[in-house]
């Protein structure tokens, strides 16, 4: 800025004049006899003059001032979702593992070489039907030798019979001594055990006989052979073949004392049976099985190194989905259902004072909510506090608005038909 203004003199032309700046710099256009007080007056003027410059006053072209709603530009728009009252399950999740009802190793009970494989691997089997036959001929063998020496001790038995039935006679008349007698009558004794010990060899044989069909106990589902036909097998040669039931299906989870506890105080609380639960379960890709389940048996000892009790559910399995080992998530949810506030999950915040949510009011005003958070359902959320049925919460547009900013909401589906 120029340190002299311009002034017309009576004769119209400009001329320099002595600059306040000047006097201020004491440089040497600044005029003779100005004392500070008069300098500090001159300093107001230029300012005030300025501002008025500045803020376009004194001019033609001057106009008034926008209003606010004109500064402040459109409203910006964010998507809220409404608070609903819903009814709900209190659910809780728990690690467990699918166990088929029916589990069965096939075995050889005794030796011989495999002669016959009559099913398919991973076939449907029913309860009793053949699956293996080992080489039957030597145990059919034994089976008729000792019917044979069975037969002998029959005869040999009817022998010492009638012989202590005449010595007995002979006796009574006194043509015999009592000592012929005590023969007979030990003999007869060693007849009888003979055909005794006889009868039980053969039924020990046609036992070891039928042990050569090797049969399913129970109906289910087998699995890969581990002898082929032709191979050598005894007792200890291990299982053969699996058969496991299918159709229903047990899943084992366990639950901590501290759990436990919890669930059967609750249970009491309200009246109910703490085993009247529903038991639901989450597969390996996320989804939930389409059967549901329930508790059948709660083990009677705890694991002491976890501390836990193994609870057992059961599950009807008519697709076969459920398989023998199987890892799955048990979701154990109450029988009882209870209202509660549901909003959607991705509109809760957290800083360092807490949760809370972004609230338009009735005047599409943002509001900071604190509130207290129960379980998720599914993608939505249960507040316990902080918010009322009816009120809108952001769910998506938070990053664009702040605290009393007068914002455009645009309402999505309520989270009550999400929970339903």
């Amino acid at each position: 800025m120029a340190d002299t203004t311009l002034s017309t003199d009576h004769g119209g032309h400009a001329s320099p004049k002595h600059s306040p700046l000047a006097a201020i710099r004491g440089g040497a256009g600044a005029p003779r006899g100005w004392t500070k007080p008069a300098i500090a007056a001159a300093i107001c003027v230029l300012l005030a003059a300025g501002a008025y410059v500045v803020l376009g006053g004194g001019g033609e072209k001057s106009k008034p001032a926008a209003g606010p709603a004109a500064a402040a530009g459109p409203a910006p728009s964010v998507t809220v979702a409404v608070v609903v009252s819903a009814d709900i399950r209190p659910s809780t999740t728990f690690t467990g593992r699918v166990q088929a009802i029916d589990k069965v190793d096939l075995r050889a009970r005794v030796p011989g070489y495999l002669e016959k494989q009559l099913f398919q691997d991973g076939a449907q089997v029913e309860s009793g039907q053949l699956m293996f036959v080992i080489e039957q001929p030597p145990y059919q063998a034994e089976v008729a030798k000792i019917q044979a020496d069975l037969q002998g001790a029959q005869a040999d038995l009817l022998n010492a019979k009638a012989e202590l039935g005449r010595q007995e006679q002979l006796v009574s008349k006194g043509y015999s001594t009592p000592a012929k007698l005590d023969d007979a009558k030990s003999k007869f004794g060693l007849a009888q055990g003979t055909v005794d010990k006889d009868q039980a060899a053969l039924e020990q044989a046609k036992l070891n006989l039928s042990y050569t069909e090797v049969r399913s106990p129970v109906a289910g589902q087998v699995g890969q052979r581990a002898y082929s036909v032709g191979n050598y097998v005894q007792p200890s040669s291990g299982t053969l073949a699996t058969v496991v039931s299918r159709d229903p299906m047990y899943v084992m989870f366990p639950v901590t004392q501290r759990e436990l506890i919890d669930i059967r105080r609750k249970a009491e609380a309200e009246g109910v049976d703490g085993r009247a639960v529903t038991v639901r379960l989450q597969l390996a890709d996320g989804q939930i099985y389409d059967q549901t389940g329930a508790v059948d048996f709660v083990d009677v000892q705890v694991n002491q190194a976890t501390d836990s009790v193994n609870i057992r559910a059961k599950f009807p399995n008519p697709k076969g989905w459920l398989i023998d080992g199987q890892l799955v998530t048990a979701v154990v949810e109450s029988t009882m259902p209870r209202k509660a506030l549901l909003i959607p999950q991705q509109a809760l915040q957290f800083d360092q004072t807490g949760y809370f949510v972004l609230v338009v009011d009735a005047d599409n005003k943002v509001k900071v909510q604190p509130v207290g958070i129960g379980s998720g359902h599914d993608t939505d959320l249960e507040i316990t506090s902080g918010l009322k049925e009816g009120d809108r919460v952001i769910t998506e547009g938070v990053q664009k608005v702040r605290p009393e900013q007068v914002v455009n909401p645009v309402e999505k589906p309520k989270a009550a038909a999400q929970a339903q």
